[in-house]
This record gives C-alpha cells, sequence and structure tokens, in this order.
C-alpha cells in the first residue's frame, strides 16, 4: 500500500506539474493530428520557460504562452492559418489550464520578491483561462511569415493599456514601419500590421514574466526585418536574416543585401551568450529549419561571408554574374545549402553580386 500511495503521489506531481506534463505532451502529439483536414503535420516543441516552436505552419512561429496571454512570432502562411490557429488554441488550452511549477529561489542573492506586478496585475485584470492571442510580432511581411495575420489575428483579444476603452477587436500586430510601407505598396492589406515601430529597437511590455525586445535589421533579407528576444527564456526568433534550410534569401527588390545580412548575423552573435565550447545557451529559432545555437549562426555567418568575398574578388578581376556563377563559388556547401528549387545557388550568387557594397 506504501508503494502504491508513492506511485499515485508521483503520477499526481507529473500531471499537475505543469512544465513537465505540458512537454510530454507536446513532443508526442501533432496538435492537430486528430481534427481538421489532411495536410502537412504542424508540430510544437518547447524551446525553454514560456516559449514553444510551433513548426509545418510555412515559415517557423514561435509562440509565448502564459499567464498574460498568447505572444506569437508571425503567424505562417494564409493557407495554414486555421490549423496554425487550432495549434495556438489548442496549447493555450493545455499550458494555462495546467497548474504552474512553484518559481525557485535558488541562486537569488535578495531571496525571492514578495510581489511582482508581472504576476498579480495579469491575474487580477487578465482574461480566463485559456488566455487569448494577444499580440503578434511579423519579422518581415513575406507571405509564409504574415500571410495568417487576418486569420489569427481577429481570432485574438487584447486587453489593459492596448485597449482601455475595451472596443479593439482582434491582436495586435506589430511589425516595422517598413514592412507596412511595403504591404501597402503591393496590395497585402491581409497582412498588414495594426502597429508599427520604428529604429533599431522596439522593447514590449513585461510578457509573461520576461521582457521581450524586437530588434530591426536594415537591408538584411529586406528592409525591414525584425528578431525577437524573449530575455527571461534567452530565445531569439530570427526570422529570415538565418536559415537552417537553405542559403539566405536576398530579396533584393524590397532592399535586402548581403552586407546587411553579414551585420545582422553578427548582431545575433553579439546577443547571444554560449553554454560550453560554442554548444547550448541562447537558443536561436531561424525563419525556416530546426532550432539553432550560436556555434551554428557563426558557422552559417562564416559560410555566407566566404560567399561575399568569393563573388567579389571574381567581380573585381572583371568577370561577368554568368561567368561568376558558371565558377560555381558555392559548391563546397550545396550539399547542405542547395536543395531549395524556390532559391538555387545560382539566385543566391546573384543577389550577393547584385548587392556588394551596396550603401544602406
Amino acid at each position: 500500500m506504501r508503494v502504491r500511495r508513492m506511485v499515485d503521489t508521483i503520477v499526481r506531481s507529473v500531471v499537475l506539474g505543469g512544465g513537465v506534463a505540458v512537454a510530454a505532451w507536446v513532443i508526442g502529439l501533432p496538435l492537430d493530428a486528430q481534427s481538421g483536414p489532411a495536410g502537412p503535420e504542424i508540430r510544437v516543441l518547447p524551446i525553454r520557460g514560456n516559449v514553444y516552436l510551433i513548426a509545418g505552419g510555412g515559415a517557423n512561429i514561435v509562440a509565448s504562452v502564459g499567464k498574460d496571454g498568447v505572444l506569437l512570432v508571425d503567424t505562417g502562411s494564409a493557407g495554414m492559418a486555421e490549423r496554425v490557429l487550432t495549434t495556438v488554441e489548442e496549447l493555450s488550452r493545455r499550458v494555462t489550464a495546467s497548474a504552474q511549477p512553484v518559481q525557485s529561489c535558488v541562486g537569488r542573492v535578495g531571496g525571492c520578491a514578495w510581489w511582482s506586478s508581472s504576476e498579480i496585475l495579469p491575474t487580477i485584470g487578465g482574461p480566463r483561462v485559456p488566455r487569448p492571442i494577444v499580440g503578434i510580432v511579423n519579422t518581415s511581411g513575406d507571405p509564409d511569415h504574415a500571410g495568417g495575420n487576418a486569420v489569427v489575428g481577429a481570432a485574438g483579444r487584447r486587453y489593459g493599456f492596448r485597449d482601455l476603452g475595451r472596443s479593439a477587436a482582434g491582436a495586435w500586430i506589430l511589425a516595422h514601419e517598413r514592412v507596412a510601407r511595403r504591404l501597402v505598396e503591393h496590395d497585402g492589406e491581409s497582412r498588414l500590421p495594426t502597429e508599427t515601430y520604428f529604429g533599431d529597437q522596439h522593447k514590449l511590455n513585461f510578457f509573461n514574466g520576461e521582457g521581450v525586445v524586437v530588434f530591426h535589421h536594415p537591408a538584411a533579407h529586406t528592409d525591414g526585418d525584425s528578431m525577437v528576444y524573449f530575455r527571461g527564456s534567452d530565445v531569439l526568433a530570427a526570422g529570415d536574416i538565418f536559415n537552417m534550410a537553405n542559403y539566405p534569401v536576398i530579396d533584393v527588390d524590397n532592399g535586402g543585401s548581403i552586407e546587411g545580412v553579414v551585420e545582422a548575423l553578427n548582431r545575433t552573435l553579439d546577443l547571444a551568450v554560449v553554454e560550453h565550447m560554442m554548444e547550448g545557451g541562447t537558443m536561436i529559432v531561424p525563419g525556416h529549419g530546426r532550432i539553432a545555437d550560436a556555434a551554428d549562426v557563426a558557422y552559417y555567418r562564416d559560410m555566407v561571408t566566404i560567399m561575399r568575398d568569393r563573388v567579389r574578388a571574381l567581380a573585381g578581376r572583371g568577370m561577368t554574374l554568368p561567368q561568376i556563377q558558371a565558377a560555381r563559388l558555392t559548391r563546397d556547401y550545396d550539399g547542405r545549402f542547395g536543395k531549395n528549387p524556390a532559391w538555387t545557388p545560382a539566385m543566391f550568387v546573384e543577389a550577393i553580386h547584385r548587392t556588394l557594397d551596396r550603401a544602406r
């Protein structure tokens, strides 16, 4: 009987332990596996703290889920919006309906604070569980990153200082002002943000117990790229300046440049902190592909820098673009990054050639 009571206690602690139970469920189960039409599988992976990766909805989507609601980084493609929304709502229900583990005081010099506005205010002024989608940050205006804005944003609900009159419908959507400008120019009203920022960075309010900072990278993938840093969880959502699936896509017509990509990757490395031997530490979510760390970004940065220098060297000898492409400068990296038919090595080399030393 004593052994049985011990087993029952362990089972209850796992079921009610919040993080452990949710992590086990998230890793093992595609959220939309039992409902909705057949299509690409959407999977959820816990990264760290309140931050999760939602993969399969177009581009990688990052979600902060907790007592303050759901904050999304990107919404995926328009065709996957309903499935992404179902996934986010189920994730919110599972996470916020579970008992949260007690926060540890280990390592705190001053002990535990007895009162924190980030803990008490959402309790007395926030919505009931499951928490709604409160806000969205777009890393760019690309269809695979912002295509689900209309559907996912409309299903959310803002509250607090952004809706003092309780009249605003839907979640707020934030992007750099250049993204909004280009979406208007290219007739992309369905992806338009509701709020914009300008300058190098924008600090969001404390959200789910941690500071959230949005950084702008000028002239990288486009001229309106944003990266979102969850400071407490130490997670960076990098968008398409960093791509673990293929060479960086340089959208020349929308202000992208090779020099801007290199600078953005260097800035990412400046923000990241390694744990041991260049491994672990800050988790970095690329626009596409697997979760990475600083070592992966450093390798990627070196590859991009080498490609830039190779193209520059041949262009300096007076070679034309077709001659440079025929030289197959990317051949030693094509096995890893050159398998995307929509963004071939020749297209990458052309983008480098067109934007070498572009003044920003």
